[in-house]
């Protein structure tokens, strides 16, 4: 698997990192003296909300205490000690497509031997150790304050299991320096990819004009204050005699999980699950965890524990590459996004009901999680799950909890927590639980057995989300109802709001301004994040309302949508709003500017504020830091043919087909480049080559049919048109253009 960031929305995934020799050795005490602000703001020090770190814990919270020790949070980084490395460092060596590896120790130093940036062998000292299970990477300094993550990793399970070995992440494919996805390179940076979730508090602190990291943190590993907050204040509160304890009910903390241990959970005997009662709120601790256990990216730093997540955090949602069209995993998402979908996040049900939040453990074995709500007389029998006892088809998890295996040895669970659907397999063509174990057996066998046991499976929103992706003929209806729904989850509905763009009608118009106009956050979100697709008279309809909610990262994206709007048509109330929003859009991505989605994201608003001499800088400082970048090329062409440039247009275009992998879009956009320049017959070469690509869309099947006719070759055109369909069935444009050909024809 191939973890590359290509897209314009950040996206955070597991990577290496390591640790820059110009990391100042004051880090943590920095860190330590960070004050609590409002988010995008700075000011002084103030001392009573200082991080302490976990060993000012121990003394008062003994047992908590001892459970962190030694768990994956307590081992999430570390430095480099004989209690803390697993790996084998005993001179042992390791090829990698002709790559010879080694990792030794020397005057008490762990080292490995192994490619740097200029393809050479050299001897870098590991700085830290980075997870312990099932893998264990390491972190090596390079200039600019950098940490990078080997992708030589250790296999931290036992020998049984095919563990206690050096394996490297990407086993079939040769990356070499230069690459991103390199030991040294873009996408194995520690500071901007894991560091946000490994460490305690802490700060990257990226300069954009010496592109070098100062970054800080309290704790190098994941401590109490990073679930709980910092502890100055607590520890102030517990000093003080009884009655003035008593008096202060927050003990100190901005936040309290409290109401979860104050929920009662009744069982229902006839469905044999149990039920929350009285309206008890228990998912406090839910945001919380999400600030690292989701597929997200950090648009604003300083994130406390208690502040909203979407003040912070832009999250992914249900996304082809990252989920398939039913919801299930396919690319790390790290749980949050799949427990929204679930029946027990409706139900109340959080994170500590099945984890143990500080050893992290699941809090019994087995069937007997589960049973904590489900009745094992009704669902732990040959009856409800149809295998015989003791095989591993009676494990509730192997049914709705499948699992898919990430950085070559990690196994993780989908926490959708869903009932097995064959016949979504059939129709839409996700994974099912049966046929996934019962590989012999087809899927309409497993919807047989299921549908004649449990009776004719309901409706699904992964179909309407399907027929969103496909260009169905009734998508922009089945994603309209999908949003409207409030009994769907919220991740599903928002999903199907950033889909109806590409089907935009004055019915689902109107329909996203209503939702625009409401109170749901997520499919606000939803929203803000596809505005850049609607025609630019219709933005401000459903822009200017999200200037108004609460969400940081919603309104900052509403306010980039529309940052050429003429604004002075409006109210001077929407204009400071859309004035504050967008200077939040700026600090946004000028906070993540050592990335190339950044960089393009503020050339994109210089264009459209009309500065075009800052957004090409913008634009070439992208191509600069990552040359493999491919929207950074397709949009300076575009800047290049706005300003009549057109030869330069070309030029970039193919500069960026000599860098790029997925070189589609840019040879639709060469393709369309020439034809500009009336040299169809290489325009039609590029088009073609863009439209058969299997990274194609229908858009470029379309134009390429239009070129095709447009050039005389009518037949051609024409099955141009029936091969895209075949790849996009009901793709509208596609049925049209065909159809008007047809009808030529009869005539």
């Amino acid at each position: 698997m191939r973890l590359v960031l290509r897209t314009l929305v950040l996206a955070l995934v597991l990577a290496g990192c390591d640790r820059n020799t110009t990391v100042p050795e004051h880090a943590s005490a920095a860190a330590n003296a960070a004050e609590e602000v409002t988010p995008g703001e700075s000011s002084g020090v103030q001392q009573t909300d200082r991080y302490l770190g976990a060993e000012a814990c121990a003394g008062c919270h003994a047992a908590e205490y001892r459970a962190w020790k030694n768990s994956h949070h307590d081992l999430a980084m570390k430095e480099p000690a004989a209690d803390t490395v697993r790996g084998d460092f005993d001179n042992t060596g390791f090829t990698y497509f002709g790559t010879q590896s080694t990792f030794f120790r020397r005057d008490g130093q762990y080292f490995v031997r192994t490619d740097g940036a200029d393809g050479e062998l050299q001897d870098f000292p590991v700085a830290y150790t980075f997870g312990t299970y099932p893998l264990q990477q390491y972190l090596i300094e390079l200039p600019g304050g950098r940490l990078q993550a080997l992708s030589i990793s250790w296999d931290a399970r036992p020998e049984g299991e095919g563990g206690q070995r050096w394996f490297h992440l990407y086993p079939d494919e040769e990356v070499k320096a230069g690459d991103p996805l390199h030991w040294t390179g873009l996408n194995q940076n520690w500071n901007f990819m894991c560091a946000d979730c490994h460490s305690t508090n802490f700060q990257k602190n990226y300069s954009p004009d010496t592109k070098t990291f100062a970054s800080t943190w309290s704790e190098i590993n994941v401590g109490c204050e990073a679930c709980h907050g910092p502890g100055a204040k607590h520890v102030d509160w517990a000093g003080l005699v009884e009655e003035q304890r008593a008096v202060k009910e927050d003990k100190g903390f901005a936040i309290s999980f409290a109401d979860r241990t104050e929920a009662v959970w009744a069982m229902d005997t006839e469905s044999g699950i149990a039920h929350i009662q009285g309206g008890v709120q228990t998912q406090a601790e839910i945001a919380v965890c999400a600030q690292c256990h989701s597929r997200r990216s950090t648009s604003f730093p300083g994130a406390r524990p208690h502040h909203p997540f979407l003040d912070h955090f832009n999250p992914s949602l249900l996304q082809a590459g990252l989920y398939h069209a039913d919801g299930q995993i396919d690319d790390e998402v790290y749980v949050y996004g799949s427990f929204l979908q679930s029946k027990m996040h409706a139900a109340g049900v959080t994170c500590s009901n099945c984890h143990n939040p500080h050893t992290l453990e699941v809090r019994a074995e087995g069937n007997n999680l589960c049973a904590q709500c489900h009745l094992p007389d009704k669902f732990n029998t040959a009856e409800h799950h149809l295998h015989p006892d003791g095989s591993e088809g009676t494990q509730c998890v192997n049914c709705h909890m499948t699992d898919k295996v990430y950085m070559q040895v990690d196994a993780r669970r989908d926490h959708s927590f869903r009932v097995p659907r064959p016949d979504l397999s059939i129709s839409i063509g996700s994974p099912n639980a049966c046929t996934g174990c019962h590989t012999e057996q087809p899927d309409t066998w497993a919807a047989q057995v299921l549908e004649e046991k449990f009776g004719k499976p309901d409706s699904h929103y992964g179909e309407a989300l399907f027929a969103g992706r496909t260009g169905a003929p009734d998508a922009e209806t089945q994603l309209m109802s999908l949003a409207m729904d409030e009994s769907q989850p919220d991740i599903a509905r928002a999903t199907a709001v950033a889909m109806l763009p590409r089907y935009l009608s004055q019915a689902s118009a109107q329909a996203l301004q209503v939702i625009a106009q409401g109170n749901e956050a997520l499919l606000h979100l939803g929203i803000a994040q596809s505005l850049e697709q609607l025609p630019e008279r219709i933005r401000p309809a459903l822009a200017i309302p999200l200037l108004y909610e609460d969400e940081k990262v919603t309104a900052s994206l509403a306010a980039s949508s529309i940052a050429g709007a003429p604004m002075g048509q409006f109210p001077e109330k929407v204009q400071m709003r859309q004035k504050r929003a967008l200077q939040n859009h700026v600090a946004s991505e000028s906070f993540n500017a050592d990335r190339p989605e950044s960089l393009v994201n503020l050339a994109g608003l210089y264009l459209q504020q009309g500065d075009l001499a800052r957004s090409e800088r913008a634009f070439q400082d992208a191509i600069h830091l990552d040359p493999g970048f491919t929207p950074a090329y397709i949009n300076l062409a575009d800047l290049y043919r706005a300003s009549g440039r057109e030869r330069e247009v070309a030029a970039v275009l193919r500069q960026g087909m000599a860098e790029c992998e997925d070189k589609t879009s840019l040879q639709h956009a060469l393709g369309l480049s020439l034809v500009r320049q009336q040299r169809l017959p290489e325009a039609l070469h590029y088009l073609r080559e863009s439209a058969r690509s299997e990274t194609t869309s229908p858009r470029y099947v379309y134009v390429y049919g239009v070129a095709l006719n447009s050039s005389g070759e009518k037949d051609a055109a024409i099955r141009a048109l029936e091969q895209g369909l075949l790849r996009f069935p009901g793709e509208p444009q596609l049925l049209q253009l065909l159809a008007s050909l047809n009808r030529e024809f009869a005539h």
